[in-house]
């Protein structure tokens, strides 16, 4: 078949919106059609979309010791598909109204882990599944003094419980490949800095 159409968002035709649920998060749904690559209107599709706030992550990295520090909390979306629902992840938060994305990279850093971040380095920026929720996620590299890092941290008003520890970057890059880190940020992340590592540590070491 010819390609006659390229993609792009005036292509897609709303035909209606409702609103299923709104909590903390929202839940719409969609019936919608979209232009296929024939040049075709498309037939009318019905699709939920979970509707969250954007995410910030960052992975607080000691170019010094080339050590990163990662956390440890409870999920609950990993309760019943994990031997051990407690997941080792990058400090993370969601934007609120009036925050820029670096803001929330510091302000989450000092929440969860107990760290003054003193550089940013932006990492990607991605969609961890725009099948069915409209989440963008800023992955950052935060520049850490690790000295002293560790125990708990969180909000006790948010009812967070999160472990502190420092990593040695290859142990915990050796647990991505272990499958022991299986979330994606965190994957994406420290794969990003096996990649980029000589660069940051020239730069910040």
């Amino acid at each position: 078949m010819t390609e006659t159409f390229t993609p792009g968002p005036d292509a897609v035709e709303i035909i209606e919106r409702e609103e299923c649920f709104r909590g903390f998060y929202r839940l719409d749904r969609f019936h919608l059609r979209h232009r296929q690559f024939s040049g075709e209107m498309g037939p009318v599709l019905r699709r939920e979309l979970f509707i969250r706030h954007d995410a910030v992550c960052v992975l607080p990295y000691d170019a010094v010791t080339d050590s990163v520090v990662l956390i440890e909390q409870f999920r609950v979306g990993a309760m019943h598909k994990a031997t051990n629902p407690w997941l080792v992840e990058l400090v993370a938060g969601l934007i609120d109204k009036n925050e820029e994305p670096d803001e929330v990279a510091l302000r989450e850093a000092e929440e969860e882990a107990g760290l003054t971040l003193t550089s940013l380095w932006p990492m990607t920026r991605y969609f961890p599944s725009p099948g069915g929720s409209d989440e963008f996620v800023h992955l950052f590299l935060g520049r850490c003094d690790s000295t002293g890092v560790g125990g708990i941290h969180g909000l006790e008003e948010e009812g967070e419980d999160i472990r502190v520890q420092v990593w040695p970057f290859e142990d915990a890059l050796q647990a991505v490949k272990d499958g022991k880190i299986n979330n994606a940020a965190s994957i994406i992340a420290l794969q990003w800095l096996a990649l980029n590592r000589a660069e940051v540590r020239g730069l910040w070491g």
